[in-house]
């Protein structure tokens, strides 16, 4: 098209550059949308991280840095589950519902272990304690999977998903992008559903008003939490799962960067709130994807994170975060 575009703008023609000048234009709105398509396709995978972070947060006060690995776990648990229906010559729809169900359950408990063993002994220690405690245990998920699935890249297996699409404003979409979209969309509403309009919700809520007094309301305090470590744990499984089988590669590793880019959103929507945790997924996926088109990927991350730094230094309850104190 730029070519084209090039050969009528040097012809006599009064025409020739009006025609170079629309086609330029609507070159650059068809790059545009494709870094908005794709930034929302990935902003929707740090959302449903993010949404673990505020959870947490919201209730007990803690940043849990071990989350991040808890996505890592669900990638590999999900890769794991494909290969083995796969081996069974399972129909490709049965093998991703299976990798999408049993990574969520699989990764929702070993949540709910990770704070009834590491967390919950600690919730009236110094804060400090149960900090150190969070990088401990990511630390042992990281260099477990390390020695469990090796150090190097492991990869879903090639064309799981099909590659078509449809084309919108010049940008072409992908099937699988708009379907991952819609499934994290849908599952980030059904938690604030739940929460918003259940009573174990409103028991969460509860807890992040006053745990002292949500107990004496008769309010299981620890079980509460539980389910919370298990909706987060789920939700990070279900985004590891997907990315995973997005880009086809996992590593050990990948719970790092993702956990650090998830905490970003949910400081910049307002942590412990869950609408502004999804608005903040969403994003920083897009300007993620918008910094790695029009400048370069490797300064994506430095964006990012000069987002971070700026919204703690001159909003540090993020964009909802006039509730951040008072609610989840």
């Amino acid at each position: 098209m730029g070519g084209g575009g090039r050969l009528a703008a040097h012809q006599p023609s009064l025409a020739g550059p009006r025609r170079f000048s629309d086609r330029k234009g609507a070159r650059s709105v068809s790059v545009f949308v494709q870094y908005l398509v794709n930034g929302l396709t990935i902003g929707s995978f740090y959302a449903l991280v993010a949404l673990g972070y505020t959870m947490i947060y919201g209730i007990i006060r803690l940043i849990n840095f071990a989350h991040g690995d808890l996505f890592m776990v669900g990638a590999f648990a999900g890769w794991l589950v494909v290969g083995a229906a796969a081996g069974m010559h399972l129909p490709v729809p049965v093998q991703l519902l299976l990798a999408m169900v049993i990574a969520m359950i699989a990764v929702g408990l070993l949540a709910m272990g990770i704070d009834r063993v590491a967390y919950q002994p600690l919730l009236r220690a110094p804060r400090l304690s149960i900090l150190i405690t969070a990088l401990g245990v990511s630390l042992a998920l990281e260099n477990g999977s390390m020695l469990a699935f090796g150090a190097g890249f492991d990869t879903f297996p090639a064309n799981i998903l099909p590659l078509t699409g449809f084309q919108f404003l010049g940008a072409q979409v992908g099937y699988v992008q708009v379907a991952m979209f819609i499934l994290a969309i849908a599952l980030m509403v059904a938690l604030y559903f739940f929460v918003q309009f259940t009573a174990v919700g409103t028991a969460m809520r509860a807890l992040s008003f006053d745990q002292d007094a949500a107990r004496l309301m008769g309010i299981n305090v620890e079980g509460v939490v539980l389910i919370t470590f298990l909706l987060g744990g789920s939700l990070a499984a279900a985004s590891g799962v997907m990315m995973g089988l997005y880009y086809t590669q996992i590593n050990f590793m990948m719970g790092f960067l993702m956990g650090l880019r998830a905490f970003t959103a949910a400081v910049l929507g307002g942590i412990g709130n869950i609408p502004g945790a999804m608005v903040g997924g969403l994003l920083i996926g897009v300007l993620q994807s918008l910094a790695a088109g029009y400048i370069s990927s490797q300064w994506q991350d430095v964006i990012v994170f000069a987002v971070l730094i700026l919204v703690l230094v001159f909003k540090p309850t993020g964009i909802f975060g006039e509730r951040v104190v008072e609610r989840m």
